[in-house]
């Protein structure tokens, strides 16, 4: 019987967050905070750059942590960059294992350079194990 083949696109979280790089910590946690996201993707500045991502792990390390003032702080100043991207067509057994290789937790799903969507180890395993088990 053939495995059955789910993608990053069938299981991402579709609604995602995007911001400036210059936008303030304080900013993007009232974003994060209405829009129910731990996530922000950094948009790219140009057509040679590359996304950046924060998380609120970063958030809670960098700012928190280090007592410093969130409307001070830029996002571009705490994210990660560049971010690994998950083609929305990659099988999610290979997601998961890439996730594994760079100790991520949460990926843009990017197709044809734009970003449509965030994938996490909730999404991998709530909406992609739980379909290959059904």
């Amino acid at each position: 019987m053939p495995k059955t083949l789910i993608k990053a696109r069938d299981v991402m979280c579709a609604s995602h967050l995007e911001l400036d790089g210059l936008a303030t910590v304080s900013q993007a946690l009232q974003a994060m905070q209405s829009g129910q996201s731990e996530v922000v993707i950094v948009r790219k500045r140009d057509e040679h750059d590359a996304f950046g991502i924060v998380l609120l792990s970063d958030i809670a390390k960098k700012v928190l942590a280090r007592d410093r003032a969130p409307e001070r702080v830029n996002l571009y100043e705490i994210m990660s960059k560049p971010v690994i991207p998950v083609e929305a067509d990659m099988d999610v057994r290979y997601v998961a294992r890439l996730f594994d290789s760079f100790g991520l937790s949460s990926a843009p799903v990017v197709e044809k350079g734009v970003v449509i969507g965030i994938v996490s180890y909730q999404e991998l395993v709530f909406n992609g194990l739980y379909k290959l088990i059904e």
